[in-house]
């Protein structure tokens, strides 16, 4: 009999190229959308900070799944002002937002963001950090209603120094889980070299559009 392993060989080439060179396609409610770890990785390698991979329409809902990417972050010296929003080119200041500045004296919370309608679940993928959750957001800038924060990756948000009662600071590490319920603020205060975490955002609102990040649609 002669050797089958050929052919069995090229059978498996034959089944596994296209699924290898296939890209993402949102299958909205209907179908089951899959991502692979290549596809996060290729997102991931990007420039920028928080990039979107996918925005589903899920049925009663849309889910959003990201990436995001923070580099080597040292604390904020204590009483250091925090960074005020930039306004858009040729655009208006965004509008403030949450506590007045006078709040975010002497805090060693670093700044953040909270979000309108979206909670996020962060999972720690790679590197480690230290993440600041709860207090609230004083001398706040609002996202513009054309940015990529609002109409991409969160909905409105609210974006400045993290202040109040029950602020968290925690340690994270690879292989944990974070749950951001909306509203609430969150930040990070401290990144000794990076920290990568996958992000999943439930969109009960449907601010966010059906999205597949670029380097991924389907040609």
């Amino acid at each position: 009999m002669k050797p089958v392993t050929v052919p069995i060989a090229l059978a498996a080439l034959a089944f596994t190229a296209p699924h290898a060179a296939a890209q993402v396609e949102n299958m909205g409610p209907k179908a089951a959308t899959y991502i692979t770890d290549a596809d996060v990785k290729k997102v991931n390698a990007l420039p920028g900070v928080d990039r979107q991979i996918v925005s589903v329409d899920i049925g009663k809902l849309n889910e959003a799944v990201g990436i995001v990417h923070r580099g080597k972050l040292a604390p904020r010296a204590p009483g250091a002002a925090p960074a005020a929003a930039a306004a858009p080119a040729g655009g208006a200041a965004p509008a403030p937002c949450g506590l007045p500045a006078s709040a975010a004296v002497g805090s060693t919370n670093g700044t953040g963001i909270s979000h309108d309608h979206q909670t996020e679940t962060y999972i720690i993928v790679s590197g480690s950090g230290t993440l600041v959750t709860g207090g609230q957001i004083a001398a706040g800038r609002k996202s513009a209603p054309d940015s990529p924060v609002t109409t991409t990756l969160n909905g409105p948000s609210c974006s400045g120094a993290i202040v109040g009662e029950g602020v968290v600071q925690k340690v994270v590490n690879v292989g944990d889980i974070i749950i951001i319920p909306a509203g609430v603020a969150h930040g990070w205060v401290e990144i000794p070299d990076h920290v990568d975490y996958l992000t999943v955002r439930p969109d009960p609102d449907r601010v966010l559009k059906p999205y597949v990040h670029p380097v991924l649609q389907k040609k």
